[in-house]
């Protein structure tokens, strides 16, 4: 194969990014897009991807499945759903990037991966920050030891839900829905990210609706010997999405992680000897990037920086997190042991 020929799953939103990112990708070709909602594909495919005549549309997922000239599949079906379409998805032998989060339990993600190695084939979380080249220079930066020992990481994200998109807090957390799961996982991943190992506890608060859903969430995650990371998501404040890492020398902030690929990011670091910087970067499409290592995954036989470990550690924390409300407490508990 030279290129990796793409189907999407689902008529989500977030095709408004990825449905050109995998027709910009050099090493993709989309070639199919399906929803269970009659027309939904075809409208889907219109309003975001209108030069793109040859690409079929179709009112069944399982259609879209069977069909043999489909390598990979972008599956941005309901939270709740990715699990069994990912498994489907697998026993026809397409490799599958699963928007985040993967699944929503540890059980279900190590039944995706146990497919997947039967199957011979690639699957990965598809969280599109980590490709933007923004925070490959946060990398440099604390290898450096310009900051010091990481020993705190503050991550935020909301923003104000508006109605047409409430269904996301119609279900409850059980079933997907709510702040945790929608946006949750990007402000779990950027917690963990800095630090070198895994948390050995959590404590979470929620602000939980009628339906069970929560509408805001923030909590501590305890690295051990004093390593601490904030977490915060919402949808009920201004749009945010942020970290900041403060190490033993200084600190470095990321004023935005969902990047628009038309903005120059810039990464603001400071340390206590006095220096100051804030640096503009060249602006780059983080969905392209990550189409285009998964596609090179696909091509070259290799597996993607985004491990399914990785997606299975991120997994458990959200749900130790989530578990850690339910008692009520303030103080640390050890879900996670």
């Amino acid at each position: 194969m030279k290129v990796v020929r793409w189907g999407i799953l689902g008529a989500a939103r977030v095709n408004e990014r990825l449905m050109p990112a995998i027709i910009e990708a050099g090493n993709s070709k989309l070639i199919a897009i399906a929803s269970r909602r009659p027309g939904a594909a075809a409208d889907i495919l219109a309003k975001y991807a209108p030069n793109e005549t040859d690409v079929k549309a179709y009112d069944s997922p399982d259609l879209l499945l069977n069909n043999a000239d489909i390598d990979a599949i972008y599956l941005p079906m309901a939270n709740e759903e990715h699990t069994e379409w990912a498994l489907k998805a697998i026993e026809q032998g397409k490799h599958v990037l699963i928007e985040k989060p993967m699944a929503l339990s540890v059980e279900d993600i190590d039944a995706i991966s146990s497919a997947a190695k039967q199957q011979n084939v690639h699957v990965m979380e598809g969280f599109m920050y980590c490709f933007h080249p923004q925070h490959d220079y946060v990398d440099g930066l604390i290898k450096s030891g310009a900051i010091g020992e990481v020993r705190t990481v503050k991550t935020c994200f909301s923003f104000p839900m508006k109605p047409a998109r409430m269904y996301r807090l119609e279900r409850d957390i059980d079933n997907g829905g709510g702040a945790m799961w929608d946006i949750g996982p990007y402000a779990v991943h950027t917690a963990r990210k800095w630090f070198d190992s895994e948390p050995k506890s959590v404590m979470a608060m929620a602000k939980l609706l009628e339906s069970g859903a929560d509408i805001s969430l923030s909590g501590i995650l305890d690295f051990d010997n004093g390593r601490y990371a904030h977490f915060d998501m919402s949808f009920e404040r201004a749009r945010r999405s942020e970290y900041e890492i403060i190490g033993t020398l200084g600190g470095i902030k990321c004023d935005t992680v969902w990047q628009n690929p038309d903005d120059a990011p810039v990464i603001s670091w400071w340390t206590d000897a006095g220096e100051q910087h804030k640096v503009k970067l060249e602006i780059a499409n983080h969905f392209v990037k990550e189409i285009e290592h998964f596609s090179d995954c696909v091509l070259n036989n290799t597996l993607p920086d985004l491990s399914v470990a990785d997606a299975r550690a991120n997994c458990q924390t959200i749900v130790a997190a989530l578990k850690s409300t339910k008692t009520g407490r303030s103080d640390f508990s050890t879900w996670l042991s």
